[in-house]
């Protein structure tokens, strides 16, 4: 019989062709779609890698419109509540500020200045965003990514009189990792209620880099604008000491054994005034990215169940039309004695025959195609959402910056690899669909005796 069915094959060479390049196109699409999905998971588990099992307290602006800028004016006692309550391990503040650079320029555009009138220009002419921050490498920009630390290191609680600063504004005005720069309150700053006038000397620690992924309308909103300092002197810049300041927000990380669902609800049991706060995951912080991790998956769930869905159809119909045009063959073969066993193992063979090269050619044309079809994926998966952005952006009129492009951040790439584990899931998915679609094809054949399939010839 494997002998038969291999001389079937290789007589019958162009139904052969056929049925092969339909199975090793089926196979190749769904071992990509199983391929990107592995992909995305992996790009969604480094990018939340820092977040995941965390929540966020921010202000509930439907009742809480902040402070007089807009930021948060979440008091430090809360916080130490929630440190203090035993559930989490780990926790990050941050302070919203507004400084003056002193002595040195800072980044400005054709744009920005175009945006700005030459009153603002003078009150703002050297004014960067600080924020205050416990741990720099938990701040929220730099876990979006859209800040980089490029040279030097991180902020620590522990750290006084310690600042980040951007690579572009280092270069413009010469300074380095090491370096003390001065920065002053702004009285022009809404923030700045008490009216302070603290001019603090800091200490270079690391230098990060990064660009806006949109419009800025004023230099403030710059990435290269932005300065990371220590909660000490964020504080200072408002008059203010680490525990009478207010923050921006706080982001709490949860111990490993628990549930974070179980642990928010605990939380909001504490003695705060939940009316004016609220807890969320920190992962709902970022919806875009959420966005396109779900359609990039929905993209690869359709490719990979496409793929083996439409090899079942085809080949079921390529199959029905092959052994339908060889009832006279099966009539012979039965009236010389062969079995319908022996004869449906030499058509299972002839398949398998086919198959095995078309699973080898696949995996190969799969590995040359993944990363081509997964970036293809992912740019029509992100256009879309970058599009229903820019829709929301223009009629809310909301600005660029940082926390803006942190917020709408979405996937960026997918290193889509094809390897064992997906050729394996494919071959033996595709293997049932096969063994399917022969079952059906040969099942109205084998039931006749040989006369009825020779007057089905006639």
């Amino acid at each position: 019989m494997i002998k038969n069915a291999l001389a079937y094959v290789t007589r019958k060479r162009l139904k052969s062709l056929i049925i092969l390049l339909v199975i090793t196109a089926m196979a190749t699409i769904s071992m990509i779609g199983l391929s990107i999905k592995d992909a995305t998971n992996r790009a969604a588990a480094k990018t939340f890698g820092n977040i995941t099992n965390s929540f966020t307290m921010e202000i509930n602006r439907q009742v809480n419109a902040g402070t007089p800028r807009g930021g948060g004016n979440i008091r430090n006692e809360d916080i130490n509540k929630i440190v203090k309550s035993g559930h989490v391990k780990d926790y990050v503040k941050r302070i919203g500020a507004v400084a003056d650079l002193v002595g040195y320029d800072i980044i400005r555009t054709e744009a920005t200045n175009r945006n700005e009138d030459e009153e603002r220009i003078e009150k703002f002419k050297s004014t960067v965003m600080v924020t205050g921050v416990n741990d720099s490498s938990k701040e929220t920009k730099f876990v979006s990514g859209a800040f980089r630390l490029v040279d030097g290191k991180h902020l620590e609680k522990t750290d006084k009189n310690k600042v980040l600063i951007h690579k572009d504004l280092a270069e413009k005005n010469n300074l380095k990792v090491g370096d003390k720069i001065k920065i002053k309150s702004n009285k022009y700053d809404a923030d700045n209620e008490k009216q302070a006038d603290e001019t603090i000397e800091v200490e270079i620690k690391g230098i990060f880099d990064g660009h806006n992924k949109g419009g800025a309308s004023a230099a403030v909103e710059l990435y290269e604008n932005n300065i990371i300092s220590d909660i000490d002197t964020a504080a200072k810049l408002y008059g203010n000491t680490e525990q009478s300041a207010v923050y921006q927000d706080a982001t709490f990380f949860v111990k490993g054994d628990k549930n974070l669902d179980k642990v928010i609800k605990n939380i909001k049991g504490l003695d705060v005034d939940w009316n004016k706060y609220s807890l969320v995951k920190s992962t709902s912080n970022y919806p875009a990215l959420q966005q396109s991790i779900s359609g990039i998956y929905s993209s690869a769930n359709k490719l990979f169940v496409g793929g083996i869905i439409f090899a079942g159809i085809i080949v079921s119909l390529l199959l029905f039309l092959w052994m339908n045009s060889r009832k006279k063959e099966v009539a012979v073969l039965l009236s010389i004695g062969r079995t319908k066993k022996e004869i449906a193992i030499q058509f299972a063979a002839e398949l398998i025959f086919v198959a095995i090269p078309a699973y080898i050619i696949s995996f190969f044309v799969a590995g040359a195609l993944g990363k081509v079809i997964g970036n293809k994926v992912l740019r029509g998966v992100t256009g879309g959402i970058a599009d229903g952005i820019a829709k929301e952006s223009a009629s809310s009129g909301l600005g660029g910056g940082a926390e803006v492009d942190g917020f709408n951040k979405t996937l960026t790439s997918l290193d889509v690899i094809i390897d064992t584990r997906a050729f394996i899931y494919v071959v033996l998915f595709m293997t049932m669909i096969l063994s399917i679609s022969l079952i059906i094809s040969t099942y109205r054949i084998l039931r006749k005796r040989p006369k009825e399939l020779l007057i089905d010839v006639k």
